[in-house]
């Protein structure tokens, strides 16, 4: 009597390896699309979706509502200097390498001030036209924060771009052939009209925010890198404009008695960063809002966070 469990014990194994393995097969069978490719696995873990890369962006945008004033600007000091290097490396390509190949080489290490952004994590006006933005889109930050964030970043940002701008102008830096090309840079940006910079600049900025999400997309640094790389690039390669590069260049002529700062201001930082503006928010933070879900959390959780609408308009302090 007792040898007839331990006779069935072994078969009811047996039972549950088959179904195990049989499962097993039809889960392969479906991860695999009709080219024989894996449609499941690794591939698409490393894959985000729409919705969360959103995620991760209203995750970075939360962490800059909460730094205090003297964080931003101090962040957005050192990106404003920061991008005085795509200023200078790009002069010092094209004075050094004759012809074509030089434009098309400064083009590709012109994007060397937005690396040391992104892999730095400091605050850049342009990136804020999408990160901040998501949090006001889904109501959980009000408008004046944001205009806070954007205020504080981009008077950093262009007082960096002027202090990279004085010591480019008054110091031994550049060459004079590099000093030449310098201030051709500078010219080009002052003479463009006024309509021209603000469409160029919607597209610039349009590529800038699209960087920022993307870069939100992938999981590592050297992929980060490389977006930079190619979609910064096309900035110059396309002869647009980003407001502080361009701040940085016509100030070093302000700096060299070739222009006067009302000039500077008025006719080529003002249009190109309103176009860098509506290009990262309209073109960017609010088209890809609109194709992502709600959020996840639940209507409870929901009514916690969510702003009513006149806080959305005016509350002035980020809510504890």
């Amino acid at each position: 009597m007792d040898s007839e469990p331990s006779d069935d014990f072994p078969d009811e194994l047996d039972v549950d390896e088959r179904e195990m393995e049989r499962r097993k097969q039809i889960r392969e069978f479906l991860d695999r699309s009709r080219s024989g490719a894996p449609a499941a696995g690794e591939a698409i873990r490393d894959r985000f979706s729409g919705d969360e890369v959103f995620e991760r962006i209203v995750a970075t945008a939360s962490y800059e509502f909460s730094c205090s004033d003297r964080q931003l600007f101090l962040s957005g000091l050192a990106a404003g200097l920061s991008i005085m290097l795509s200023f200078l490396t790009r002069a010092t390509v094209e004075a050094t390498v004759p012809g074509t190949a030089g434009e098309i080489l400064g083009y590709l290490l012109y994007p060397i001030g937005f690396v040391f952004i992104v892999i730095g994590g400091y605050q850049l006006y342009t990136e804020n036209t999408l990160t901040p933005v998501t949090l006001v889109l889904t109501r959980i930050a009000s408008v004046p924060l944001l205009l806070r964030v954007w205020g504080i970043v981009f008077v950093a940002n262009i007082l960096g771009a002027i202090l990279g701008a004085v010591l480019l102008a008054e110091t031994g830096i550049f060459s004079p052939d590099v000093a030449r090309v310098a201030t051709e840079m500078g010219t080009h940006a002052l003479h463009t009209p006024w309509l021209d910079l603000f469409f160029k600049g919607i597209v610039a900025g349009w590529l800038v925010a699209g960087m920022v999400w993307m870069t939100h997309a992938v999981r590592e640094s050297t992929a980060r890198v490389l977006l930079v790389i190619f979609i910064m690039a096309l900035i110059p390669a396309n002869g647009l404009f980003h407001c502080v590069i361009a701040t940085c260049e016509v100030f070093y002529l302000v700096f060299s008695g070739s222009a006067g700062v009302v000039a500077a201001l008025s006719g080529v930082t003002l249009p190109i960063t309103l176009g860098n503006t509506v290009g990262g928010v309209l073109l960017v933070a609010i088209l890809n809002y609109s194709h992502t879900q709600e959020s996840s959390l639940d209507e409870s959780e929901q009514r916690d966070f969510k702003l009513q609408w006149y806080e959305w308009l005016f509350e002035q302090s980020p809510r504890e």
